[in-house]
């Protein structure tokens, strides 16, 4: 029997989208053609690559009147905030700006005796398995450069949003992707491992849980295939004396409620020195106080239910522990009377938080903030640092030399000063602890798509 993979969707828990997943088979002989599209899609002219692909962001951006509904009804985020197209293009666009700098050889010597030189290769097939929360935005991170570097690319989206795979890989095709280069699939996750296993990809990329990530690396465990990961986070705020406090407030509860705080790089925990403390929170509560929790569909909801139930389920428990604890819930539940205890969940901030608990330390992924007051910079690093996470964090400061003094103390990805929840297509998008490892966007993102391959020609000489 063929098994259905479905798109519950959190509006009213009935299926949005259903499709079959691939047999073994099947998806293997996608694989294959994959591969042998890739040998002539790597021949043709960089030039010629960067504009097709270019050409597929393009179309996808036709889409959008389709997509942002869509993106509604699969994981919850208001129609209001008009979809993800502007992130698309601003990574894909900056990502083709710089392919032919990242890409071109590194030349040693180029004399009457010796040519020697270093390549970057495409991987061959490379397997992105994207996540549901900016299904389109963290696709793009990969498939873009990828397809740009000369590899083929075989799409698998998260059962959350079962339909954005398909849109992209229309768009593309559309533009003049061959079909069989760029290949959107349903698997299991069984499927999906034994692919791995089977050293099918030259290289995957995965966004997820730890769990899944590690899950990865088991199935390509003696392949030698290449695995990036960007997995978990409890990304952390620092708010300090010299602080543009209005900025950071709206910023950072921003960060931690956008897209009912389903945000890789959200804000899960906030330490406000100790000056500032009773007026940030105070600041905080208001701003929370106004949203409006409904129907994504509503456009003046601003913020949707959580993406499944169990999500929110996890979110509840959370709370409720650090409550019993000592935590003091700061928002009134009366004011969001449609948190009925399933995927419409209130927002929460909690203050009298520790590192006791949970809240505070295991991922949370949804509409719950903790503040927390310190009293100087090396308190608030140790506390940033008491984490399994490390993703970005967000220092507020008008001292730039303090920031960055501080970043290096810090154990995470990216250091943020006076902004959060956001990829700059020029630097590295990475992690380190159990966020995993690699990297997207920037030259290094064309780096971890391609091997190096050196040339080392000797000329005959009379």
């Amino acid at each position: 029997m063929t098994k259905l993979i479905k798109c519950i969707s959190p509006i009213d828990g009935s299926v949005y989208a259903e499709r079959p997943a691939l047999s073994m088979e099947a998806a293997e002989a996608g694989v294959a053609s994959a591969r042998t599209a890739q040998k002539e899609w790597a021949r043709r002219p960089l030039a010629e690559r960067i504009e097709l692909v270019q050409a597929g962001v393009a179309e996808l951006g036709k889409m959008n009147d389709v997509i942002v509904p869509e993106i509604a009804h699969m994981m919850g985020r208001p129609v209001r905030y008009g979809g993800e197209f502007g992130g698309v293009e601003e990574r894909a666009s900056g990502m083709a700006a710089i392919a032919v700098e990242a890409l071109k050889p590194i030349v040693v010597e180029d004399s009457a005796d010796f040519e020697r030189r270093i390549e970057r290769e495409p991987h061959g097939v490379v397997l992105v398995i994207a996540p549901w929360n900016y299904p389109y935005l963290t696709a793009i991170n990969t498939v873009s450069p990828a397809l740009i570097a000369g590899n083929a690319v075989v799409l698998k989206h998260a059962s959350q949003t079962l339909l954005a795979g398909e849109r992209m890989v229309e768009a593309f095709t559309k533009a003049g992707i061959p079909a069989d280069l760029f290949q959107n699939v349903f698997l299991d996750h069984d499927t999906t491992s034994a692919l791995i296993a089977g050293n099918n990809f030259g290289f995957v990329n995965f966004t997820g849980s730890v769990g899944g990530g590690q899950q990865m690396e088991r199935a390509a465990a003696g392949t030698f295939t290449g695995v990036g990961t960007e997995l978990g986070g409890k990304d952390p705020g620092y708010v300090m004396d010299d602080a543009d406090l209005d900025a950071a407030v709206d910023t950072l509860i921003d960060a931690a409620v956008f897209n009912s705080g389903q945000c890789c790089c959200g804000i899960e925990r906030i330490y406000v020195i100790d000056s500032l403390y009773d007026e940030f929170v105070a600041k905080a509560v208001k701003i929370v106080e106004g949203y409006k929790l409904g129907n994504p569909l509503d456009p003046e909801t601003t913020q949707g239910p959580m993406a499944n139930i169990r999500f929110a389920d996890e979110v509840r428990a959370q709370t409720s522990e650090a409550i019993a604890a000592g935590a003091v819930p700061m928002i009134d539940a009366a004011l969001f009377p449609e948190d009925d205890g399933g995927t419409y969940l209130m927002p929460q901030i909690l203050t009298n938080v520790t590192h006791e608990m949970r809240v505070m330390r295991d991922e949370s992924f949804g509409p719950v903030v903790g503040i927390m007051k310190v009293s100087s910079d090396e308190e608030a690093i140790a506390l940033m640092n008491d984490s399994e996470f490390g993703l970005t964090c967000s220092l507020w400061t008008n001292d730039a030399t303090r920031a960055a003094k501080i970043g290096r103390e810090l154990e995470t990805g990216t250091v943020f000063m006076n902004r959060a929840d956001y990829l700059d297509p020029a630097l590295c998008w990475t992690g380190c602890k159990n966020t995993g490892r690699g990297g997207a966007l920037s030259v290094l993102g064309f780096q971890n798509l391609t091997r190096p391959k050196s040339y080392h020609l000797k000329k005959v000489t009379s």
